[in-house]
């Protein structure tokens, strides 16, 4: 019976610990948790493609969710998120997300709706209201962006009241 428990205790200890946790995790916590919150999109560009203009406006997002609920996603912790499209139908697609010093990286995107990865998200304002994000493109696909390639947005947080000043 104790050489089974010093078994299991060995077994426990030397197990890797969780993504979750650690001083690593504690700086992208840092980092990402100012992001948190809802984002509701104010205006955005349509996706401009110049050699297949077939693909542009085919999609409209509506709001972007960032959760400070962690999820472990190939070994790596990140952050839960959602993107919700008003265009070409609505709906709601699981994401995960991460903050890094001067941005926001959201992964996840409907495959139906083109070679596209995710969204770069940056502060739009030093009053951290509203970000200016970017359509990323999926490498991994074969697709890189070219000068005219462009698919921008401005979001505000949900809630948030509405500015008399010009947008950002």
């Amino acid at each position: 019976m104790i050489i089974l428990w010093c078994v299991v205790l060995t077994l426990t200890a030397c197990r890797p610990g969780s993504p979750c946790s650690g001083h690593q995790f504690d700086r992208l916590r840092r980092y990402s948790l100012p992001y948190a919150g809802h984002w509701v999109i104010a205006r955005g560009d349509t996706v401009t493609f110049p050699d297949a203009p077939q693909m542009g406006d085919r999609f409209e997002l509506e709001r972007i969710v960032l959760d400070a609920t962690t999820v472990v996603v190939s070994r790596e912790c990140v952050f839960r998120g959602k993107i919700m499209f008003r265009a070409p139908r609505a709906d709601t697609v699981s994401a995960g997300w991460f903050g890094q010093p001067g941005q926001a990286i959201v992964t996840g995107w409907p495959a139906d709706l083109g070679p596209f990865a995710g969204l770069s998200l940056a502060w739009a304002s030093s009053a951290r209201d509203s970000l200016s994000g970017a359509i990323l493109f999926d490498a991994k696909l074969g697709v890189q962006a070219r000068p005219g390639m462009t698919a921008r947005f401005v979001a505000g947080r949900a809630g948030a009241p509405p500015r008399l000043s010009s947008a950002p």
